[in-house]
């Protein structure tokens, strides 16, 4: 291992300066073959000891796109890499697809002769074939094969040295970095695909591009990958691997992650990263639920308390939320004749600010009576521009146009419910925020007419469809299967525990080992 000097991480200032040497920065959970290539939780500056009367460099290029995503097998992937980020290299290390000792002494090699790293596949074939193109493209005058055959890089080179020796390398002084460039890395155990991150990494910071490595596909859902990127706010983006997903796709996830606002626990994706447990009700109304039963202050505590209790049941993170029901049903038609109140922006602010401090969550349900859901989630826009805010529809009390509150239970149409989901999405999307939560309540199948038919197109949004019957616990059960049964794909699951209605209540124990695990819980 050669031994580089290391410093802390550290936020850019606004004032752009080019760096005179490659720097990459790396997650702490990064564990690759290539140990010398990334260091955990520090910038790493290589650094290679050519003298000042070395006289050549690689050249770098732009990527041509804001967001690339390189696709194809590891080989040809380490090939497009070097070509995407560099114009010419005067030298290139060639080593082993598949050896991830050969790919490890090759990178510490690659990094003090400022070459980009490529990988050479087994056999002959189109791979070998693209691996001399490269190298052709790059300008490429010396060759270093290590931990692979000389001879097999040799032929249809012509003009270039291949050698077996570091030693018999140019020497070079290290490249103009590019400007503002980062690659996603996937970290993985598998040979392959750790000689492929250590070959990005590699010709990333020998381009000067930061590296980005991460035990997924999806920036958002890594916290320290999200306040890499918040910090660095790349121009230009490379992903190495099909399976990062499409560039727009890609695209989308950084620019989330590049507002650096995370979830109560982490990241900014919702679920099965955490598990929520909520209080349900009305701060003004006790009669609704417990969320009424105490003042704010007391509210916290006590929803911390009851979220508490999960902590050693649960493999994620419990966050405490408020479930408050903003639109309320009424007995009376009131103005609107609608048959639902509306809570003031101004009553429920203090709430959604005090949960907000104390990182918890926060769902508006909607009880609308005769008025419509997506009106109804409108009046609520600017608390759910705010990224711990999401929505709970309750169709229980939807009312069609002759209906009365208590007389039914209500239903909502497909088309109202997706409507909805359209609008949350869009104004996710519009305003960068981390994943929403969508809650749809059902007890009755017949609740939610043609449930399958349910938008679930929008990674903006998690949907999580609550169970939210009461009574002995053998008729929640089958209440739950059948809600689980109907259910569409790409949903996840929530219960509601009653402290009055259920007899008996369920305890947390209970309460989780219900199949699937809910990913929302709320106390009523």
């Amino acid at each position: 291992m050669v031994q580089q000097k290391t410093y802390p991480l550290r936020t850019r200032s606004r004032r752009r300066r080019r760096a005179p040497r490659a720097v990459f920065w790396t997650l702490a959970v990064l564990v690759l073959a290539a140990a010398t290539v990334i260091s955990a939780g520090v910038a790493w500056v290589a650094k290679s000891g050519t003298s000042a009367a070395a006289a050549t460099a690689p050249k770098t290029r732009e990527p041509a796109v804001p967001t690339s995503v390189l696709a194809g097998s590891p080989a040809v992937i380490s090939d497009t890499a070097a070509t995407t980020m560099l114009a010419s290299a005067p030298s290139v290390v060639v080593t082993s697809l598949t050896s991830r000792s050969a790919a490890s002494a090759a990178a510490s090699i690659a990094l003090r002769a400022h070459a980009p790293l490529l990988l050479m596949p087994p056999g002959a074939g189109q791979q070998l074939t693209a691996l001399r193109s490269a190298i052709r493209l790059l300008h490429s005058t010396a060759v270093l094969a290590s931990g692979v055959p000389a001879s097999a890089l040799a032929a249809d080179l012509p003009g270039v040295r291949v050698v077996s020796s570091a030693a018999a390398l140019p020497r070079l002084t290290a490249a103009t970095p590019v400007r503002n460039v980062a690659v996603l890395v996937h970290r993985t155990s598998s040979p392959e695909g750790a000689n492929l991150a250590a070959a990005a990494a590699t010709t990333a910071a020998v381009a000067g591009a930061r590296v980005i490595a991460m035990p997924g596909y999806d920036p958002q859902t890594v916290p320290a990958a999200i306040r890499l990127l918040a910090a660095a706010k790349p121009t230009r983006v490379i992903a190495v691997g099909a399976r990062f997903g499409s560039t727009r796709a890609v695209g989308v996830r950084v620019a989330v992650a590049e507002t650096g606002v995370q979830l109560p626990g982490g990241g900014q994706v919702l679920f099965p990263m955490r598990r929520i447990v909520a209080l349900y009700g009305n701060p003004l109304y006790p009669a609704l639920g417990v969320l009424g039963h105490q003042d704010l202050p007391a509210s916290i505590v006590r929803a911390r308390a009851v979220a508490a209790q999960y902590n050693r049941l649960s493999k994620v993170p419990v966050i405490p939320a408020f479930e408050i029901i903003a639109t309320v049903a009424s007995a009376y038609p009131g103005q609107n004749g609608d048959y639902s109140y509306e809570m003031s922006l101004a009553s429920l602010r203090p709430w959604v600010n005090a949960a907000t401090k104390a990182h918890m969550y926060v769902t508006l349900d909607l009880q609308p009576g005769r008025a419509n859901f997506l009106a109804e989630a409108k009046h609520y826009q600017s608390l759910l521009e705010r990224p711990n805010v999401g929505l709970a529809l309750d169709p229980e009390w939807k009312l069609g146009p002759d209906q009365f509150p208590l007389k039914q239970i209500g239903s909502v149409s497909i088309s109202e419910v997706n409507s909805v989901v359209t609008w949350l999405a869009r104004l996710t999307a519009q305003h960068h925020l981390p994943q929403k939560l969508l809650e749809l309540h059902e007890f009755r199948l017949s609740m939610i007419q043609d449930i399958q038919q349910l938008d679930r197109r929008h990674s903006d949004l998690a949907i999580v469809i609550n169970m939210d019957g009461q009574g002995a616990p053998s008729t929640k059960q089958q209440t739950w299967d059948a809600v689980i049964a109907n259910a569409p794909k790409g949903v996840f699951f929530g219960w509601k525990d009653f402290y009055v209605k259920d007899t008996p209540m369920l305890d947390p124990r209970q309460t989780i080992e219900h199949t699937p695990e809910p990913v929302l819980i709320s106390y009523q």
